[in-house]
């Protein structure tokens, strides 16, 4: 009987209770887990009685069923930003250094916006998932304030630049509201899964490719030297990057009051300098402004050895000798950098940048440059002319300057006599700069620090690319992906039909499942029915001894067997069982 009393406490409970004991009923209190479900999601610590009334049609109001999508939204936002930082990866120096130009701190800024957009994501999740359980157990939802205004609506205001991409997400959501949940969940998951199994069709992968048609490997130019092993537009940058094989020599070249140019790469020297501590109200003026005998005395390397905060989040620790000799760096001129070439043999390429109005080489600043090269006796093929401004000066005074161009149209490169182009590696992505491969023009795609970007570059047979992290991509003997067309084809055949089976193997599990289930239920409805019907029968069979009993032939023979019965007059008896006359 009391196996009977639990179940028919089973039978009172809502929706999927009614036919299933759930692990978490069998594990927790059910009523602290209600508790924690509205405690996480309207901050209602107070525990609820469980109501056994019928579950609503609807479980909770207007305004919630209109914010539950901008949450689903936020949750899609949330995922593809934390998708595109993810895939970002190779910009994230650049990053830290734009926010370091604005705030003047130098921090891993974009891994805070990683955190952050990881946080978001699974903040928004996490509210998804309480609100759906909630309304399975038929509880109304009441999302506290705090959850929606930190949640969402900062959220989908700090992204607004996204709204566009969830305009197809929300129409998709609003004319599926009507439909069958089986559908809405469904038919999205086969159609996704059909797309991926047909998505080999029409993908392009440059590394899908025959090896004999996989080009050479790219060169390297080392941009600032290599900044990851020593401060960057120093001499020991440059030593390292020489060390590890660079193909050239990437830089940025200021030009001091007193005509002397050398190198730089920002418009302040408070970054990577000690400026502040020796001329702290002028941390903030242009490079170009100080003469060179000031220059020339200031550190620049302190900042990267003795500094908590590295420039790159994932370099190596310094040894002891490094520390010592990277803390007595100071700023070279462009003379030092081009004599290093000259020893090594190394291409320099580097930006030139303009004096500030009013300055004494302001006119000139392009032909001061020019005659600081040819006197330092460096041989002219080594130079990688970047810069636009007065080529056709450059051309005549210096003819024998290898010119780069800009991401220019062909016929303008042809007309200029532009053999090589230095462009932005984003600018792989759109068709594999295939125009002017054909035109035998060569590439070198900045800034490229990741294995896998260097790797895409590799087999988009790119000549050469503009890097800080040359003492990994040295290392790659092989670039990262690759695969014949054959073995690619028979990959994707034998991942489709694998997971093809796997997925047929848990649909079929889980419907046997929900059959053995129901099989299990009627096994129980039936159990609970026999108890009812062997008490009938006993009541029956009670009945009807009963009425034998008090029949007089009955309870004559049962008498009359008795021990001793012989002596009995039977007479009396007769009499006494006559029913008695009124």
């Amino acid at each position: 009987m009391h196996n009977v009393n639990n179940i028919e406490t089973e039978s009172q409970e809502t929706g999927r209770w009614r036919n299933f004991n759930s692990w978490i009923k069998r594990n927790f209190n059910y009523e602290c887990y209600l508790n924690f479900l509205t405690g996480c999601y309207s901050c209602k610590l107070e525990a609820e009685q469980r109501k056994k009334s019928r579950r609503p049609l609807c479980c909770c109001s207007l305004l919630e069923i209109l914010f539950y999508p901008w949450l689903l939204t936020a949750l899609y936002l949330s995922v593809l930003l934390v998708f595109v930082w993810v895939e970002s990866s190779n910009e994230y120096n650049g990053f830290d250094w734009v926010v370091f130009l604005g705030t003047g701190v130098w921090f891993f800024w974009s891994l805070v916006l990683l955190s952050l957009f990881g946080i978001l994501a699974a903040y928004t999740s996490l509210l998804l998932v309480l609100g759906f359980l909630l309304c399975w157990e038929g509880k109304e939802l009441y999302l506290h304030w705090y959850h929606k205004v930190y949640a969402p609506y900062l959220h989908l205001s700090s992204i607004s630049v996204m709204v566009l991409l969830s305009w197809p997400v929300a129409f998709y959501l609003i004319h599926l509201e009507g439909e069958a949940l089986q559908v809405a969940v469904g038919l999205p998951f086969f159609l996704i899964l059909l797309c991926l199994y047909v998505m080999p069709f029409g993908n392009y992968s440059p590394c899908i490719q025959e090896k004999d048609k996989l080009g050479p490997k790219p060169s390297f130019f080392g941009h600032r030297g290599a900044p990851m092993l020593g401060p960057e537009n120093t001499m020991m940058s440059f030593e390292k990057a020489v060390e590890h094989g660079a193909f050239g020599l990437e830089s940025d070249v200021h030009i001091s009051y007193d005509r002397v140019p050398f190198l730089m790469h920002d418009l302040s020297l408070r970054r990577t300098t000690n400026i502040k501590e020796v001329l702290p109200n002028a941390s903030l003026r242009h490079p170009s402004l100080f003469n060179w005998d000031f220059l020339s005395t200031l550190n620049a390397g302190k900042w990267f050895s003795h500094s908590q905060i590295k420039p790159f989040y994932h370099m190596k620790p310094l040894s002891e000798a490094d520390k010592e000799k990277a803390g007595n760096q100071k700023i070279p001129k462009l003379t030092d950098l081009l004599e290093l070439a000259q020893k090594e043999k190394k291409l320099v390429i580097f930006d030139l940048n303009s004096p500030v109005p009013k300055h004494p080489a302001r006119k000139e600043f392009v032909r001061l440059v020019v005659n600081v090269i040819l006197a330092s006796g460096i041989e002219q093929h080594l130079i990688v002319w970047l810069p636009g401004f007065d080529r056709k000066y450059v051309r005549s005074t210096a003819p024998g300057f290898q010119h780069v161009g800009r991401l220019f149209t062909i016929e303008r490169l042809t007309k200029e006599n532009i053999s090589r182009i230095n462009v932005d590696y984003k600018r792989l992505f759109y068709n594999g700069l295939r125009e002017y491969k054909a035109a035998n023009i060569n590439i070198n795609i900045y800034i490229v620090n990741e294995p896998w970007l260097f790797s895409l570059a590799w087999c988009s047979r790119i000549q050469s690319v503009t890097t800080d992290n040359i003492q990994v991509l040295n290392q790659i003997n092989h670039p990262y992906f690759f695969m014949t067309p054959s073995f690619y084809m028979f990959m994707w055949i034998l991942l489709d039909v694998v997971s093809a089976i796997f997925i047929f193997a848990v649909f079929y599990f889980h419907w046997w499942r929900e059959s053995q289930s129901e099989k299990i239920l009627k096994g129980i409805s039936s159990y609970t029915e026999t108890p009812s019907v062997s008490l009938q029968k006993e009541n029956t069979e009670n009945e009807a001894a009963l009425n034998i009993m008090e029949s007089p032939e009955t309870l004559t023979k049962s008498v009359g067997e008795l021990p001793g019965s012989q002596s009995v007059n039977p007479e009396p008896v007769q009499e006494t069982t006559q029913p008695l006359m009124p």
